[in-house]
């Protein structure tokens, strides 16, 4: 039988409850206004767009369904759909044909 092999102690501190990462994506996913596909727990899924977030719920945006308040510890994942929200994409074909908001040449 071989001796018991000393006791190691790790010089690693365990990792952070909060790296700051979920507050990124979800701020890009807010500022592009993209549409994302949101599973919650209960294995329900609704689709729209993020307008507000906080550390504790976020609101989801729908075309032609009431807006939506959901705990995020009811959701289960978010899913970038990948089309711009309908008011948004509105704006950014704007921009690519050259023409401001009222249809006017830039």
């Amino acid at each position: 039988m071989s001796p018991p092999l000393p006791k190691r102690h790790s010089s690693k501190a365990p990792p952070p409850g909060e790296t700051g990462h979920e507050a990124l994506y979800l701020r890009s996913l807010c500022d592009r206004q993209v549409n994302v596909q949101v599973k919650l727990r209960d294995g329900e899924t609704v689709r729209g767009w993020i307008e507000y977030f906080d550390e504790g719920m976020l609101r989801l945006t729908r075309e032609g369904k009431p807006n939506l308040f959901i705990y995020k510890h009811q959701i289960r994942t978010i899913t970038e759909v990948g089309k711009l929200a309908p008011r948004r994409a509105k704006f950014a074909t704007r921009e690519a044909a050259g023409s401001d908001v009222n249809g006017e040449a830039l």
